[in-house]
C-alpha cells in the first residue's frame, strides 16, 4: 500500500501538465473574493529535490520540467524556439521563485502551488497516508508558517474530503491525483467524484491520471464524462504523450520498459477560461516534451 513515492517522479512531464493546469485553474478562482476550501486527496511530501537519490535513481524529471527549463534556455533547440504562453510562464516562475537564482534544484509539489494562491480568507487541506510522506509534508508546511490556513490530515483523502464538501463559502476544488498503483483507485476516483457532486454540484474537480496500457486507465475519463454529463455539469479533458509505448528488449535480451509515457487530466466545472489557456499551451508542451510522438496532445470539452 505504502510503496509509492512521488520523489521519484517528481518535476515529470505528468507534473508538468498537471501543475500548469492547476495554477491556471487557481488564477481564474481567486479572480473572485469569496473564499475557496482547496482539497488535496493524495498530497504526497508536498516538496522534492532534483538532486536526491530518487530524482537521480528514475531521471523522470528529464522527461517533464529540466527538459523544458533546457529547451527554452537553449534557444528551443532541438526544437523550433518558441515564446512560452501565459500559463507556461507562470509555472515556470513559480518553480523558479522556490529556487535560488539559476537554480533547479527543488521542485514544488501540489501543496505549495495551491499555498502560493492561499488567501488569508482561504483554506488548505492536505490529506496523505504514507508515514514517511506525512512526516515529511509537515514538515515542509511547518516552514511556510501558515498557521490555521494549511491543516495537514494524515487520512484517506477518497474519505476525508467529505467533511469539507460542500464548503463553507460555497466554492472549493478538489485535487484528486492517487498513484493508481492499487487497481481499486480507478473505482475510488469514480466513486469520490460520485459522493463530491452529489454533496457539492458547483465545485472544481481536478482529476489527474496515467494514460497506461491498462483497462482501467482507458475507462476512467469515460466515466467521468458520463458523470459529468448525468449531472449537467461541463468538462474539460487534456492529455499529454511525451513518447511511445511499447516494450522492447535491449542487446542482453531484458525487456526495457518506457515508464509512464503520457497522462491526463479531467476536469468537471473548469473555469470558462481553461480551455483558450490550455491550448496553446498544450501544443508547446508537446513540443518541448515530446521525443517523436505524433498528436502528443489532445483538448477536448463538453
Amino acid at each position: 500500500m505504502f510503496s509509492y513515492r512521488h520523489a521519484y517522479h517528481a518535476g515529470n512531464h505528468a507534473d508538468v501538465l498537471k501543475h500548469t493546469t492547476l495554477l491556471a485553474v487557481l488564477r481564474h478562482m481567486v479572480q473572485k473574493d469569496t473564499a475557496i476550501t482547496l482539497l488535496d486527496t493524495h498530497a504526497g511530501a508536498g516538496l522534492y529535490r532534483l538532486d536526491s537519490d530518487y530524482a537521480h535513481a528514475s531521471q523522470e524529471a528529464m522527461t517533464g520540467y529540466l527538459r523544458l527549463v533546457d529547451a527554452l534556455a537553449t534557444g528551443g533547440r532541438p526544437i523550433p524556439a518558441f515564446t512560452p504562453t501565459p500559463a507556461i510562464q507562470d509555472y515556470l516562475d513559480w518553480v523558479a521563485g522556490l529556487n535560488m537564482a539559476g537554480s533547479h534544484k527543488v521542485y514544488p509539489g501540489s501543496p505549495f502551488l495551491m499555498h502560493h494562491l492561499l488567501r488569508p480568507r482561504d483554506r488548505l487541506k492536505l490529506f496523505e497516508l504514507h508515514p514517511t510522506d506525512v512526516q515529511a509534508l509537515s514538515d515542509h508546511v511547518a516552514q511556510l508558517q501558515a498557521g490555521r490556513l494549511v491543516a495537514v490530515l494524515n487520512e484517506d483523502g477518497f474519505l476525508g474530503i467529505k467533511q469539507f464538501l460542500p464548503p463553507p463559502s460555497a466554492r472549493a476544488l478538489v485535487l484528486c491525483d492517487p498513484s493508481y498503483e492499487i487497481k481499486s483507485d480507478y473505482r475510488r476516483v469514480i466513486d469520490t467524484m460520485t459522493d463530491a457532486l452529489a454533496r457539492f454540484a458547483t465545485g472544481v474537480y481536478v482529476v489527474w491520471y496515467p494514460i497506461i496500457p491498462r483497462p482501467e486507465a482507458h475507462q476512467l475519463p469515460r466515466k467521468l464524462k458520463t458523470l459529468a454529463a448525468r449531472c449537467g455539469r461541463p468538462w474539460l479533458h487534456a492529455t499529454l504523450r511525451v513518447k511511445a509505448g511499447h516494450t522492447s528488449v535491449d542487446d542482453t535480451g531484458s525487456v526495457t520498459r518506457p515508464g509512464l509515457c503520457a497522462s491526463g487530466l479531467f476536469i468537471i466545472n473548469p473555469p470558462h477560461t481553461l480551455h483558450a489557456a490550455l491550448g496553446d499551451s498544450l501544443r508547446q508542451l508537446a513540443l518541448a516534451l515530446s521525443q517523436g510522438v505524433k498528436q502528443a496532445s489532445t483538448l477536448e470539452s463538453g
